[in-house]
């Protein structure tokens, strides 16, 4: 019989007893980390961190908030497992209809889950039983997750689809309106042009007949920080309409006032049929969920779906604090607000940096685009990946996305300050002199 082995004194450096954990994982940096209060995260030697990363857009009011770490304590003394298979709790019920207050009609009805890509994976069943239609189109350089039905709708990179051949059948992928660089940053000719191809690919490809859904993400995300043009959002919602096509938001990144509005779709003025959510829904904790409407949950069917974990009580009512806290502080209008100061100082930055080819996104979900060269703009991944570890020696957290690994995101929390927003951008100012 194997006994329990007592837990042994670490040292401040965890990286060198890790040796049981997975190299499989993908790590931005190789510190040690002991906790986070704020919008600072500390290393295990005490030194503190401007955090512009929150665990790829996940904690977006910082560490240890107030509100959000008291509503954990408070739910963890009531109730800790899930109930869903037996009924209802509380916070559940609570977040599921604060979560559809905030969504236009008729999206009325939540599904919880665990993470985004388990969500994605949902609404792919959803759609697929729903309209009996086998076909899924998404686009070029989209990420949607890492389960098998995530992965088959990714392309951000080769490396998250190699060696899982077969993946799902009938799934298509059409051109994403990225203006820069492949436009010169003309966003409607973007959208003109690929919403073309799109169209010409229910014309020689796969019939409008035998598409079930559609899915896209408002901004793209890993793929380099892309917004999508409004016309080409709004286009997308005509031909889905004109076909009965389910259009499939993907705001696991752009949802929760990320991009200066509450959800990324709200730019372009339209209503998906399905919204997929996760990261920041619990400031940390695992929760996701898909939301739609009631007739078409009930076109999907009693236990066509399922979830052990899915709505955990703890970090529903961690959700419900964090949709509380972005109501009651004016997060979304402070997103704007700040995303646009940091749009300001990053452009100032760019004026007299010739290997920044281009600024963009809306809110706080900001690429910053490095090119070897302004005119070819040729994608330069290791200055982007040399800048955010100079970043780091410096005490700021940034992260890189794109392709190529090319674009810096700048994902500050939500409720980011002014002082913070100059202090992150001098310190990027002061990083590129060194790099």
């Amino acid at each position: 019989m194997t006994e329990a082995v007592p837990s042994p004194a670490l040292p401040a450096d965890l990286a060198t007893v890790a040796d049981n954990l997975t190299p499989v994982l993908g790590r931005y940096f190789e510190r040690s980390w002991s906790h986070g209060e704020g919008h600072r995260l500390f290393d295990t030697s005490g030194t503190a961190y401007l955090d512009f990363a929150n665990g790829i857009a996940v904690t977006a009011l910082g560490h240890h908030h107030p509100r959000v770490t008291a509503a954990i304590h408070g739910q963890v003394d009531r109730l800790i497992g899930p109930t869903g298979a037996m009924g209802y709790a509380e916070p559940v019920v609570r977040l599921a209809s604060m979560l559809t207050a905030t969504l236009p009609d008729p999206i009325d009805s939540v599904m919880f889950l665990n993470s985004g890509s388990e969500a994605i994976d949902g609404a792919l069943k959803l759609a697929r039983r729903v309209t009996g239609r086998p076909g899924i189109l998404a686009f070029r350089g989209g990420f949607h997750g890492r389960t098998f039905g995530a992965t088959s709708v990714t392309t951000s990179s080769l490396n998250y689809r190699t060696g899982y051949e077969p993946l799902l059948p009938s799934v298509y992928f059409a051109p994403y309106p990225a203006a820069y660089p492949d436009f010169d940053s003309d966003e409607e000719r973007a959208s003109e042009a690929c919403l073309a191809t799109f169209a010409s690919l229910l014309t020689t490809v796969i019939a409008p007949s035998m598409i079930g859904s559609v899915l896209i993400e408002p901004v793209r995300g890993e793929g380099g920080y892309n917004p999508a043009p409004a016309s080409f959002l709004q286009g997308l919602r005509r031909i889905c309409d004109e076909h009965g096509i389910l259009l499939i938001a993907d705001e696991v990144q752009t949802g929760f006032a990320r991009t200066g509005r509450m959800w990324g779709f709200e730019h372009a003025g339209i209503t998906p049929d399905v919204v997929v959510l996760a990261k920041a829904i619990a400031n940390g904790l695992p929760l996701s969920a898909i939301a739609t409407s009631r007739a078409l949950m009930d076109r999907w069917g009693k236990s066509a779906h399922g979830s052990t974990y899915g709505g955990n009580p703890v970090a529903c009512a961690a959700g419900v604090a964090v949709l509380e806290t972005i109501a009651d502080e004016g997060l979304v209008e402070n997103a704007a607000v700040r995303g646009a100061e940091l749009r300001t100082g990053l452009a100032r930055i760019a004026a007299e940096e010739p290997r920044i080819g281009d600024i963009r996104g809306p809110g706080l979900m900001i690429g910053v685009e490095f090119v070897k060269d302004r005119d070819t703009r040729e994608p330069d991944g290791a200055t982007a990946k040399a800048a955010i570890a100079r970043a780091a020696d410096l005490g700021l957290l940034l992260l890189t996305c794109g392709t190529s690994g090319q674009t810096i995101r700048w994902i500050p929390p939500i409720d980011v300050t002014a002082a913070e927003i100059s202090e992150a951008v001098e310190i990027f100012g002061e990083t590129l002199r060194t790099v």
